[in-house]
């Protein structure tokens, strides 16, 4: 039986499709808009999304540090107050359990924010890996969080909050009154654009979203859901985990190499890591053809198999049908002529850099 979040009345209320995602019911998009009129408030006004189905746990004690070191990739040994910082979590063999965000918010003080299919997954293995004095609490029940994207986001939360935002990518600010209600607000985001993340208690979300959706009537703001979440990350070239990432699949071959932080003195699958050599990348795929490929669709350079789609659909900024693939190395670079295999039809293609789409700062 799929879950709510806080905000469901407020979905219905606003026309919003519902579908289970991740164990909750949650829309795919709304009646008034569309993903295309979604997707593209995005890119040009501001959008406000529901994704208070993340997972958020609260990382303490005086060996939190080493715990966050040893279970991920990245190294967490200079991260400051107040900002964050992404990585991987691996297991033995090096593939990828997940993929999150820590949040620093006082030494020995850590907020953790990861999937929500993989919430329970996660919490049980860094339960079983803790290190010394530290202490690992799921709070997600208890939490709510809204992400307000767009480039006139910060204009439009800034009617709404008397003291500075966040100024800088990747930072927070731990308590913040956002129309009256006490917030924690990032300036992150899943979208590849400016924005921010507020995550409040559960029964002061309604308030929130109507809040925001009201300060930003007159610069466009309208609610997004799950379709234009999708096709905004993909353009961005930001990786889902199911997709272009799972445990068969090492960071190292999804593109995400920069965030392995090899030096480390340890950290859960570093010596599987140092011992691969990746017969694999992660690519763009940009259809040249007729037709949309999507998940799975096998990628061919004649008639030998080079990889697959992992993620792939129009994309209405671009105006062109795009996807992420996993591809042998030697195809995964720009510059290589291939075919998409769509339900039986081959279809032109090429490999381009990625990301799609990046926005001007």
């Amino acid at each position: 039986m799929e879950l709510k979040t806080p905000l469901y009345d407020c979905h219905l209320a606003a026309g919003g499709k519902m579908v289970p995602f991740a164990g909750y019911l949650l829309p795919v998009q709304y009646e008034k808009s569309g993903i295309i009129a979604e997707h593209m408030a995005v890119r040009e006004k501001a959008g406000l999304f529901d994704v208070s189905h993340m997972g958020e746990f609260f990382l303490s004690g005086s060996d939190a540090l080493n715990t966050l070191n040893h279970l991920l990739c990245n190294n967490y040994t200079t991260l400051q107050d107040g900002a964050v910082r992404y990585s991987p979590l691996c297991n033995e063999t090096g593939g990828i359990l997940d993929d999150l965000l820590v949040y620093r918010i006082r030494e020995n003080g850590y907020f953790i924010v990861v999937n929500a299919a993989n919430r329970h997954k996660d919490f049980c293995w860094m339960q079983n890996h803790l290190c010394g004095d530290a202490s690992l609490e799921d709070r997600s029940d208890s939490i709510a969080q809204l992400a307000l994207q767009g480039p006139l986001a910060q204009q439009i939360l800034q009617r709404l909050v008397s003291d500075p935002l966040p100024q800088k990518y990747y930072t927070f600010i731990e308590r913040l009154s956002v129309a009256g209600i006490p917030c924690l607000v990032s300036r992150t985001g899943y979208t590849g654009e400016d924005g921010f993340e507020l995550y409040c208690a559960p029964e002061s979300a309604p308030a929130l979203w109507n809040a925001l959706l009201s300060a930003g009537a007159g610069d466009g703001l309208i609610p997004c859901a799950l379709g234009a979440r999708d096709t905004l990350r993909l353009e961005a070239a930001m990786p889902l985990y199911g997709h272009e990432m799972d445990e068969t699949v090492t960071p190292l071959e999804t593109g995400l190499s920069y965030f392995v932080k090899l030096e480390k003195p340890e950290f859960i699958g570093k010596e599987a890591l140092l011992a691969q050599t990746p017969q694999r990348g992660r690519i763009g795929i940009r259809i040249t053809g007729r037709g949309i490929a999507r998940e799975g669709c096998a990628v061919y350079d004649g008639e030998t198999r080079i990889g697959q789609i992992t993620s792939g659909t129009f994309c209405p900024y671009l105006k062109a049908a795009v996807g992420m693939a996993l591809l042998n190395t030697a195809y995964a670079e720009p510059g290589h002529t291939v075919e998409v295999d769509v339900r039986g039809r081959r279809i032109a293609a090429e490999t381009v850099a990625l990301p799609f789409y990046k926005r001007k700062k």
